[in-house]
């Protein structure tokens, strides 16, 4: 009795898999931007109406479409968000940034990367999007340093609403500043991290990198940092018109929740949402570094059901016209 129990819940949970499966497509996208192409994936639910689509962006350095980093792992996160959008009817692209992954060819030279030309790419995607009479009112969404070009973006490419999620409220150099100097680096490196951050927020670049610190300072990503040390984020958050949403996790050891609190000062009309336990990778991690690293690196572990949620309630209300609730809940 419990062997047939066990059979007929098996054969339930395919089948109700396949159900869900069966209702969304998921498709390769690219887009020409006349300057390379770039590569992306398209999760759309099938449906005979139109309907809203959030344009994905990820975060700094190698991160890919999916979320994942050679440096920092695969965690699957912004795929897995883009899955659980889908599930309530919202579609997504998602896609690989020039110089990254399998975008790498549109522009092979780090040094020739910038800010601007990443904001230019999401607008690019974002007409496609407005275009495409699949898709209702576009959404832009970023998480991390995406979050700004989120920011950056959102007016030029008409969105209707702006979703920031793990996004810093203060200037990158200042987090740079803080994020050395909670990883105990030795004075000298931290004397010498701190030097190289004054000149680049100067637009000066500076060969003399020690190799300890080259991950972060070499060279060739020296002209991206300038462009991206150019930026307050607040500043371009308190810019936008459309309703926006800041999303930000209690446990996440790279952005503070602080930084969400600027954010919602920048534009008090901004729908702000603290999530107790969730890790700048999205996941409920307890404050244990060990805990805190796997998770990066845990494609199998579940997003935080708060994050999902928050989200799409935010995509529905706006999307039916709804004016959105500019109090956060508390937490």
């Amino acid at each position: 009795m419990l062997r047939i129990f066990f059979l007929t819940l098996t054969l339930f949970c395919t089948q109700a898999l396949a159900a869900t499966s069966s209702n969304v497509l998921l498709r390769p996208i690219e887009l020409d931007t006349g300057s390379g192409t770039l590569y992306g994936s398209l999760v759309l639910p099938k449906s005979d109406k139109s309907v809203p689509v959030v344009l994905i962006l990820s975060g700094s350095g190698p991160t890919d479409r999916d979320g994942n980093n050679p440096i920092g792992g695969r965690n699957d996160a912004l795929k897995k968000l883009a899955w659980r959008l889908a599930q309530s009817n919202i579609a997504s692209v998602r896609f690989d940034k020039r110089g990254i992954a399998q975008s790498q060819p549109a522009t092979p030279d780090e040094r020739q990367l910038s800010v601007d030309k990443y904001v230019d790419d999401a607008v690019a995607w974002g007409e496609k999007l407005k275009a495409d009479p699949r898709f209702g009112k576009v959404f832009v969404l970023g998480h991390s340093e995406g979050a700004l070009i989120a920011s950056l973006a959102a007016p030029r490419m008409g969105a209707a609403g702006v979703i920031s999620i793990a996004g810093t409220g203060r200037p990158v150099g200042a987090l740079l500043r803080e994020q050395l100097q909670r990883n105990h680096l030795p004075p000298a490196q931290l004397k010498r991290s701190f030097e190289l951050i004054s000149s680049l927020e100067a637009g000066r670049t500076d060969d003399n990198v020690p190799k300890d610190l080259e991950a972060v300072f070499r060279p060739s990503v020296q002209p991206y940092l300038i462009s991206l040390l150019h930026y307050n984020p607040a500043t371009a958050f308190a810019a936008l018109k459309m309703p926006a949403l800041i999303i930000q996790g209690t446990h996440d050891i790279q952005v503070d929740v602080k930084d969400a609190h600027l954010l919602k000062t920048a534009k008090p009309d901004a729908v702000l949402t603290l999530i107790n336990g969730m890790n700048h990778v999205m996941r409920i991690v307890p404050m244990d570094m060990k805990r805190q690293v796997q998770s990066y690196n845990d494609p199998n572990q579940r997003l935080a059901g708060e994050l999902g949620d928050r989200t799409v309630r935010f995509i529905t209300k706006v999307n039916a016209g709804k004016p959105s609730s500019p109090a956060h809940n508390g937490r």
